[in-house]
């Protein structure tokens, strides 16, 4: 395992991280100032932006964009919907190309609302990532599924493990050796819990489908679904254990933190979240 002691070039800022309260372009340069070799920034974040002016601002800073957040959701109740969500997600694929982000980041979503039909959600999403695949390969844009704690399974996404991302991915894009377009998120916070962490992330390592490694930590009590993410050692997540994992998988990527906290690290200076960050990160994970 990495060592990552004054090693924080080996770690990127996920804007959502500082809850967007402030520019991209400011946000940018704070990460930059505090060390950090990376950013992952969000689609809300370059609204009314170029994004090649984005990510010459990001080259210009030294940082890596290491993801793009995120898909739009996939399943929809006719097809008009389902068209008009694809075409959101081409332009996000475009966008991540321009700024060289190592990959996009699908959160695919789950039963729209008024719908009980979860087997169709998940039919949506395999026929729509297959469909953006194509795309993203013309792009040269990797995709990264990002399984979501199964507390989400009824809207946010209807991937709720490795396992079944891993599933998705070999359907759409079977292992033949070549480095592959479609791959995964390993987020400390949606897979911590599962018994089979440890066999899928060896299974993802060996297809060479990690594309991204997120941290943050698992409160308890957690006292939100979304809006509760702990900082790193603040929590029951043993993410050193988990980071060895990963990393003896064969990912070699940037470990990048990703905390929503509206109650409390969103509130508090933006030095004072990146300072915690680069501490825990060299402390706890």
């Amino acid at each position: 395992m990495r060592d990552l002691s004054l090693r924080l070039d080996l770690c990127a800022i996920n804007t959502a991280t500082l809850g967007h309260r402030s520019p991209i372009e400011e946000v940018i340069e704070l990460v930059a100032r505090h060390g950090f070799g990376g950013i992952c920034p969000w689609r809300r974040d370059l609204e009314g932006r170029d994004a090649q002016t984005v990510a010459r601002r990001i080259r210009d800073a030294g940082l890596q964009v290491s993801g793009y957040c995120r898909s739009t959701y996939l399943p929809a109740l006719d097809k008009a919907a389902f068209d008009a969500a694809l075409a959101d997600n081409r332009r996000a694929i475009d966008q991540a190309a321009a700024l060289g982000a190592a990959c996009f980041v699908m959160v695919v979503g789950s039963m729209p609302q008024g719908s009980r039909d979860l087997p169709r959600a998940r039919a949506q999403v395999e026929e729509g990532t297959a469909i953006l695949c194509e795309y993203a390969r013309r792009a040269n844009v990797r995709l990264a599924l990002e399984p979501l704690h199964p507390m989400y399974a009824n809207d946010r996404s209807c991937l709720n493990t490795i396992e079944q991302a891993l599933d998705l991915a070999e359907r759409i894009e079977p292992s033949q050796g070549a480095r592959p377009l479609l791959g995964i998120v390993v987020d400390a916070y949606h897979v911590w819990w599962d018994p089979h962490l440890a066999r899928d992330v060896r299974r993802a390592g060996m297809a060479g489908r990690i594309f991204a490694y997120h941290v943050c930590d698992w409160l308890a009590p957690t006292r939100d679904m979304l809006m509760d993410r702990g900082m790193m050692g603040d929590g029951v997540i043993d993410l050193q254990m988990l980071r060895s994992q990963v990393e003896q998988a064969g990912y070699q990527g940037l470990v990048e933190v990703e905390i929503f906290s509206e109650q409390d690290w969103w509130s508090r200076s933006a030095h004072e979240v990146l300072s915690t960050c680069a501490d825990r990160l060299q402390s706890s994970c």
